[in-house]
C-alpha cells in the first residue's frame, strides 16, 4: 500500500484541505496508516498533477485563503485498482519489544517505565476511538449501525483501531506488572542472602 491509498480513501468521505486531511490522519487513519502532515500536503499535490484528485480555491475574508480537495473518478478507479489486489500480511517493528527481549541483561527499570508510558498512551488512543465511534453512529447502537450504517468502511478501520490499542494497553500493564514482580523478588533473594550469617 502507498501512501496515495490512504490519502484516496480518506477523501472519499468530502472534500478536505491540506490542514482538513491532516487532522482526519491524526484521528482515524493513524490507527492504520501513518503519516507527517508535509508527507500529506506533497502526496495531495502529486495526486492532483496525476488527476486522481481535484482541488478547488476557496475565498475567506476574515482567514487565509485555502485548497479543497476530492477525490476524481479516476482516482476512485485507482482505489478500485487496489482493493482488488492482494493484500500483503502485516508485520510489527517496535523498537519497546527489543528492549522487553533483552530485559533480563539490561535490566527492568527503564523498560517497565516506558511500557507504562505506553499504556497511558494507548488507553487514551482507546478513549478517543470510543468518542469517535460514538459520533459516527449517533443515536444507533452498535450491531444496527453495522448492519445499517451509510458509511461503514471508516466505522470497522476505528474498530481495528480500538482492538488494537486495547491490546496495547492490556499487553504492556501485563508485562510490567511481571517485570516488576521479577524485580521485587529478586530484589528480595539478594537481601536475604546479605543478611545471612556465615558459615564456619
Amino acid at each position: 500500500m502507498a501512501l496515495r491509498h490512504a490519502v484516496l480513501a480518506a477523501l472519499l468521505d468530502g472534500e478536505y484541505s491540506g490542514y482538513q486531511l491532516a487532522k482526519a490522519f491524526d484521528v482515524g487513519v493513524a490507527n492504520f496508516w501513518h503519516a507527517l502532515p508535509q508527507q500529506l500536503y506533497a502526496e495531495l499535490t502529486k495526486l492532483e498533477r496525476e488527476g486522481l484528485v481535484t482541488g478547488r480555491q476557496v475565498v475567506q475574508e476574515t482567514r487565509p485563503n485555502k485548497r479543497l480537495f476530492r477525490t476524481t473518478d479516476a482516482g476512485l478507479a485507482e482505489l478500485e485498482r487496489f482493493a482488488a489486489a492482494a493484500s500483503k500480511p502485516s508485520f510489527i517493528r517496535d523498537d519497546l519489544l527489543v528492549k522487553v527481549q533483552a530485559a533480563d541483561r539490561t535490566g527492568t527499570g527503564p523498560v517497565i517505565e516506558q511500557l507504562e508510558e505506553r499504556a497511558a498512551a494507548a488507553d487514551a488512543k482507546v478513549r478517543l476511538f470510543g468518542e469517535i465511534l460514538r459520533r459516527m453512529r449517533g443515536d444507533a447502537d452498535e450491531e444496527e449501525f453495522l448492519r445499517h450504517g451509510e458509511r461503514i468502511g471508516p466505522y470497522l478501520t476505528c474498530l481495528r483501531g480500538l482492538d488494537f490499542e486495547q491490546g496495547n494497553r492490556d499487553w504492556c500493564l501485563r508485562t510490567a506488572a511481571v517485570l516488576r514482580e521479577r524485580q521485587t523478588a529478586e530484589a528480595g533473594v539478594r537481601g536475604d542472602a546479605s543478611v545471612r550469617p556465615a558459615t564456619r
